[in-house]
């Protein structure tokens, strides 16, 4: 059986349909949509038993205050937790002076007006740390697809602007590539420019401390796509 070549498109077109490559990008900044902060609730005693006890008793007052926010906090998550020895040389060998518990726990907001003053009531609470926020959008936020549809235009827009430069004119789309290239904030990654961390290392203050005034970061968005085009014989 054989093939006739003159069937198989030329990957790089002919004279009479040459091809242009190009690239479109976008880069569009956004409102965050969601707000993460972290907790880190410890626990210190001389031995295991009292240790954990308070370490529970703390992750319950943490865990209550967050819940009371009710439908403000759009997810509430418990993550590692771990209760360790520390050891001291006692003459040729090693006792346990003490035991650290330590839980860390992870919420996700919506409401922006409720960020604030959680913050500063969850670092009032004794021994309790918090980090963050890391402002986000939602992964099935609107603003992902409106930067890929103007990526596409600036490819498109500038294909046509180098057919224009030849005398020619745009015939038909060939190829559409998406490098994936969106630039949304990592769930687990490193405060945001401007983050806080906060930590209570005595007891609970008997008057509430004021409520933080966050300002949300605005995120960035970045799409970026290849496009090949045919095009009408150039007049040169």
């Amino acid at each position: 059986m054989t093939t006739d070549a003159s069937a198989t498109p030329a990957p790089y077109g002919t004279p009479e349909t040459p091809r242009v490559a190009v690239r479109g990008e976008a880069r569009l900044e956004f409102d965050p949509e969601i707000a993460r902060i972290g907790v880190a609730v410890s626990a210190r005693g001389t031995d295991r038993r009292s240790a954990l006890e308070d370490l529970t008793r703390r992750n319950s007052a943490v865990l209550d205050l967050i819940k009371s926010y009710g439908d403000s906090v759009e997810k509430l998550e418990t993550g590692a937790f771990s209760i360790s020895p520390e050891l001291t040389r006692h003459g040729r060998g090693e006792r346990i002076r003490a035991y650290h518990g330590r839980v860390h726990i992870t919420a996700e907001l919506g409401d922006f007006t409720a960020l604030g003053e959680l913050t500063t009531r969850l670092a009032d609470l004794e021994l309790t740390r918090v980090d963050g926020p890391w402002w986000a959008l939602r992964p099935d936020s609107p603003a992902h697809g409106e930067a890929r549809r103007q990526a596409v235009k600036e490819a498109v827009q500038r294909a046509r602007e180098y057919a224009e430069a030849l005398g020619a004119q745009l015939a038909a789309l060939v190829e559409l590539a998406d490098l994936g290239a969106e630039n949304a904030v990592a769930y687990d990654g490193p405060p945001a420019l401007g983050g806080m961390r906060m930590a209570a290392y005595g007891a609970e203050a008997a008057e509430m401390a004021p409520a933080l005034d966050l300002e949300p970061q605005r995120q960035t968005v970045y799409a970026q796509v290849n496009a090949r085009f045919t095009m009408t014989p150039p007049q040169l």
